[in-house]
């Protein structure tokens, strides 16, 4: 039975990691097409390949996307949290209903196959469908803090590229366009996000309800922050490119207090591994000859 729930264990994370392998694979495999060719072929040739990804996908998933209740206010939530993690097409969120069924079903499967119930069937399928329920919501989670954390550390190289723009005489509006196709490498998740600003504003949207929504879509302080800066500045008709210069040094100084914090808690958060881990063994090494010793002297003394 310990046998079976080690291979089970096994089996799990080797289905994760080759996940995560393919994950990663796809995205350097869309960065170097968009590098190696013009942003017009990239474009083409990565729309391509997602169009076809996406109908496979879709025509395996069918099935599976009505299984479980929906309400309004969860689609509501799930399709806010798929926006913040940059999904924001239906098939995103019919994908992530579909993996909330599959996933307790492969595990349920997969603790079948390895012989994992042998040991307690009703635990094993109930702890197996427990942890396929929560998989996707986790996964999605990193998602988001990922995209979030990338958003806030590549914001101010943003700014500096729009401050520049601004100062060289363009507008804020085509400054942002540029910005976005300048960064659309490097820094993709700021980039979709400007370019949805952008492209929401040559629809007819007003500049503040672009922004404003950018700030809800993204869930960043600074993004939040930085919006309200826009919108102020354009109110009053003050100066931009000074405004985004000052907020890209503030953002600078934040990062950098930041890094200062984190490096200042190391200390406290090495406690545990220092006491639990090398303590017994500074003990073990210390004082096991003089306790062997001891114990053979009054091993003899009682004899």
């Amino acid at each position: 039975m310990l046998t079976a729930l080690i291979a089970f264990a096994t089996v799990f994370v080797l289905i994760g990691a080759i996940g995560l392998f393919v994950f990663n694979r796809s995205n350097a495999n869309r960065r170097l097409a968009q590098i190696a060719v013009s942003e017009s072929q990239a474009a083409l040739l990565t729309g391509l390949q997602a169009s076809k990804k996406s109908a496979r996908v879709d025509a395996l998933l069918r099935p599976f996307r009505s299984v479980l209740p929906r309400s309004a206010k969860e689609v509501s939530k799930v399709q806010k949290q798929l926006a913040r993690a940059g999904y924001r097409e239906a098939r995103h969120l019919n994908t992530y209903y579909a993996a909330k069924v599959l996933a307790p079903a492969s595990l349920c499967v997969l603790a079948t196959v390895t012989g994992a119930f042998q040991l307690s069937p009703l635990f094993v399928y109930t702890t197996a469908a427990g942890i396929g329920f929560i998989v996707p919501d986790f996964w999605l989670g990193r998602l988001v803090s990922a995209r979030k954390l990338n958003i806030r550390l590549g914001l101010p190289e943003a700014l500096d590229l729009l401050v520049v723009c601004v100062e060289a005489g363009l507008s804020l509006d085509k400054a942002i366009l540029r910005t976005a196709e300048e960064m659309r490498v490097s820094q993709p998740a700021i980039a979709d996000e400007l370019g949805l600003i952008s492209l929401q504003q040559r629809a007819g949207r007003p500049r503040a309800e672009a922004w404003h929504e950018c700030a809800l879509r993204t869930g960043v302080d600074t993004v939040r922050s930085l919006a309200s800066l826009i919108i102020q500045a354009d109110k009053f008709g003050t100066s931009v490119g000074k405004a985004l210069r000052a907020h890209a040094e503030t953002l600078r100084t934040r990062r950098r207090q930041d890094a200062e914090e984190r490096a200042a808690k190391t200390t406290v958060k090495l406690v545990f591994p220092l006491v639990m881990l090398i303590f017994p063994s500074l003990f073990v090494v210390t004082l096991g000859p003089s306790m062997i010793v001891m114990f053979e002297s009054f091993q003899r003394y009682l004899a």
